[in-house]
């Protein structure tokens, strides 16, 4: 099931092109040093995208055993607020598209794909995107 989705995720409504942009930008940002760690988080969510009903995008912590020291912590946080209106503005944007999305039927799978997504817009520090686990 979740192959058929991911096809007409891509087909009729070519979000492989989103993917693809999202990836590109990646790649913008990471020639840069301040925007770096936004780039590591759309490489992620360009996968995301690629297949969104594959793939979930969890905090790292959950898959892993992290003891991060008191450095890394405050790292995080600047980096959270430095990035802030940014995803402000990102969030609010996504949270109008999946309004929009979910007025029509047809566009139903890709506002639930883009509802996923969406706890990674809040606080994209630290996503990872791995396989689904749900059938």
């Amino acid at each position: 099931m979740k192959i058929l989705w991911n096809i007409i995720w891509h087909i009729p409504f070519l979000w492989f092109v989103t993917a693809i942009i999202t990836f590109l930008f990646w790649v913008i940002l990471l020639l840069t040093i301040i925007w770096y760690p936004l780039g590591l988080w759309l490489i992620n969510l360009s996968k995301f995208l690629l297949l969104p009903f594959s793939y979930e995008m969890v905090n790292k912590s959950e898959i892993e055993f992290t003891d991060d020291n008191i450095l890394i912590k405050i790292l995080k946080f600047l980096l959270f607020i430095i990035y802030l209106p940014i995803w402000i503005t990102l969030c609010i944007l996504l949270i109008i598209q999946i309004i929009l999305l979910f007025f029509t039927i047809v566009w139903i799978p890709a506002a639930a794909a883009l509802a996923k997504s969406l706890p990674s817009f809040f606080n994209p520090i630290n996503k990872v995107c791995i396989p689904s686990l749900n059938l």
